[in-house]
């Protein structure tokens, strides 16, 4: 495992770094990077549907954790997410599921206005609230943090990845949602699972 952590940190490193010329991404093999699939789960959606690992069955998505009051990143990561809708607008196969970590504040009806002012559309994205225990645990499940912090600004910490997994519910890749580049490389591989 600790050999897996290492390759990784030195693939995010060299997929990530600074560069002046733009490189050609082009679509590699991904490694099944969790050891088990995905759990199942159900939350609530910005249109007040239940979301189950049924809306994905057979499919592959993007998740990623965020909450609508964030100050920080998370405007960075939703504009880099309109990205990723727009380079798959009309390919049913994809999904993308972002969980909200201030399911308190973040009820379906606010979900549904900050969707809404995204100008998000069909049945593709969905912002999903429920039991913040529920959330933080399937935070776990992707191996990415997510959790309550009073002295962080609004309140709370959160990583800033996009996990990508495939039509098996298998993790294949954690991408920097911050980042221009590494959101390229992630639509890249998207496109290499597709095929």
């Amino acid at each position: 495992m600790k050999y897996i952590v290492i390759l990784l940190f030195s693939a995010f490193l060299f997929s990530c770094g600074n560069s002046n010329s733009k490189p050609e991404i082009t679509a590699k093999v991904l490694p099944v990077l969790s050891e088990e699939p995905m759990v199942s789960f159900g939350f609530i959606n910005q249109n007040g549907d239940t979301i189950t690992e049924k809306e994905v069955e057979g499919k592959i998505w993007v998740v990623d954790f965020f909450f609508t009051t964030c100050p920080t990143i998370c405007p960075k990561m939703k504009n880099e997410m309109l990205r990723v809708t727009e380079a798959f607008q009309n390919e049913e196969r994809v999904k993308i599921l972002s969980h909200t970590i201030d399911p308190e504040h973040d009820t379906r009806e606010v979900l549904k206005d900050f969707a809404d002012r995204l100008e998000v559309k069909g049945n593709q994205w969905h912002f999903l609230t429920g039991d913040k225990d529920s959330i933080y645990s399937m935070a776990e499940r992707y191996m990415i943090s997510a959790a309550e912090d009073a002295s962080a600004p609004g309140g709370f910490i959160h990583s800033g990845a996009f996990v990508l997994l495939d039509e098996n519910r298998n993790i294949r890749g954690y991408y920097d949602g911050t980042r221009p580049q590494s959101v390229d490389t992630m639509i890249v591989d998207m496109k290499g699972l597709l095929k």
